[in-house]
């Protein structure tokens, strides 16, 4: 338990966990070696004179300080966070697109052409020919479910 109230114990500490920054970076190590370094100038001070209030100042001074680092990285360095649908489905519905091969009669799927490629696509069971212009209704699996504009 001496060990714990050793000044050079937690300057040789803090010396380490600086250093392994440098092979594991992320800051979390730095932290940990500054609040080595802090504790150990409170056991030089003789502030710190038992075991349990070193290792529980040791404890909440790296918890303070992971915690203002962590809210002045975000607050400089943030990224620019962009959040797409990502449901891709409610962005081709009402979408108006082209017939390539007749849909139809009844169960018989032709094809459309939807964002640069063709699609599987089946109507309500009329006949719609190539050429002309439908809008999506919604998807079913890999098909497009179209009906004929109105």
């Amino acid at each position: 338990m001496e060990l714990i109230l050793s000044f050079q114990a937690w300057l040789i500490l803090a010396l380490i966990l600086a250093c392994a920054e440098f092979v594991v970076p992320g800051g979390i190590l730095f932290n940990l070696g500054l609040a080595s370094l802090i504790v150990a100038l409170g056991v030089k001070f003789q502030l710190l004179d038992t075991w349990p209030l070193t290792l529980t100042a040791w404890f909440i001074v790296a918890s303070v300080l992971l915690f203002v680092m962590y809210f002045v990285t975000e607050r400089f360095f943030s990224d620019s966070k962009r959040i797409d649908n990502t449901h891709e489905e409610v962005d081709s519905y009402g979408k108006e697109v082209t017939v390539l091969e007749k849909i139809g009669p009844g169960n018989h799927p032709g094809r459309v052409e939807f964002q640069g490629t063709t699609w599987k696509a089946l109507s309500d069971g009329s006949e719609i020919a190539p050429g002309s212009r439908v809008t999506i209704v919604c998807k079913d699996n890999i098909s497009l479910i179209v009906e004929p504009l109105k």
